[in-house]
């Protein structure tokens, strides 16, 4: 049976292709909405499965593949548009598809899945986050086109750094 805190993240996953297709066809204003919508989405299955006891293992796996899907997704397409520069949605990618061939080298060697999320790696899904966030509000806002290559900068600093970490993690897991 699905919880609804799977539902959550089905949703969310669900919203991805949606965004993309907005975003390919220059639909900023409603993006963005169903952007927030796909962010909130994020918060509340992780407060519904803690708060109800609904913590399963589909939803471990679900949430951050859904994350994932949202944000790689988002980055290559801004970066198509050219709302962000290339150098940024390679190091994004990069390091995700590192972690997630790291979690298949964990799964198969250790029976574990995924490491917890360190504070880098939150820290760096925020930064990452709002990066997405400045650049599609900059269509309505243009002086924001100012403060994101700091913020993407900020954002690859986190993403490289957390990257690092989760490797290094992953490696003393395989070594024990």
């Amino acid at each position: 049976m699905l919880t609804l805190a799977n539902r959550l993240t089905i949703l969310r996953i669900l919203m991805t292709p949606v965004i993309i297709v907005l975003l390919l066809y220059k639909q900023m204003g409603a993006a963005l909405a169903l952007f927030v919508l796909a962010g909130i989405t994020d918060g509340l299955d992780g407060f519904v499965a803690r708060s109800r006891g609904q913590r399963t293992a589909l939803g471990m796996v679900l949430d951050p593949v859904a994350d994932k899907l949202l944000l790689m997704s988002t980055v290559i397409v801004l970066s198509v548009l050219k709302e962000l520069p290339w150098w940024f949605a390679i190091i994004v990618v990069s390091r995700d598809v590192i972690l997630i061939g790291g979690a298949f080298i964990l799964y198969m060697f250790v029976g574990r899945m995924s490491l917890p999320p360190s504070w880098l790696g939150k820290l760096t899904t925020g930064f990452q986050i709002l990066t997405v966030l400045l650049a599609m509000l900059d269509n309505f806002v243009p002086s924001l086109r100012c403060v994101i290559p700091w913020v993407a900068g900020v954002a690859l600093a986190c993403t490289i750094g957390s990257g690092l970490q989760y490797v290094y993690r992953g490696s003393r897991l395989l070594s024990d």
